[in-house]
């Protein structure tokens, strides 16, 4: 059996909110939250399967960089949804503004950027 990827930590600059906008749009639980490494916080919130780690350290943070410059940065997260249409407008009624759409084999994309200037692709395959 192929490696199944269970989850991602990232940091965020309010993991409370990041977990509640993805909670609404993408009908996502917190599945645990609470302290975290150096006195941060840290909020899992995804599926009973697989879950993105939000972190937020106790100290100030610095200014992010190009991330598709900058070695081991993030570039992106992609989500599958089963209606990308209804997920767009909820992304949009939200505040996000979406962008870089595309028709492809298999499916249908497009990407958003959230309050962190976190790029976000939401896929839906027919």
């Amino acid at each position: 059996m192929p490696a199944l990827l269970e989850h991602t930590n990232f940091t965020v600059a309010d993991p409370h909110k990041t977990a509640a906008w993805m909670e609404a749009l993408f009908g996502w639980k917190i599945r645990w939250q609470g302290d975290s490494l150096g006195g941060g916080l840290s909020i899992h919130v995804g599926t009973d399967a697989q879950y993105l780690a939000l972190y937020t350290p106790r100290a100030p943070m610095d200014a992010k960089t190009n991330t598709y410059t900058q070695v081991g940065g993030l570039n992106h997260i992609a989500v599958v949804v089963e209606d990308i249409d209804a997920t767009e407008a909820a992304v949009i009624a939200h505040g996000f503004k979406t962008g870089n759409h595309a028709d492809y084999e298999p499916g249908r994309r497009f990407y958003f950027h959230d309050d962190d200037d976190i790029e976000y692709e939401v896929v839906q395959y027919d």
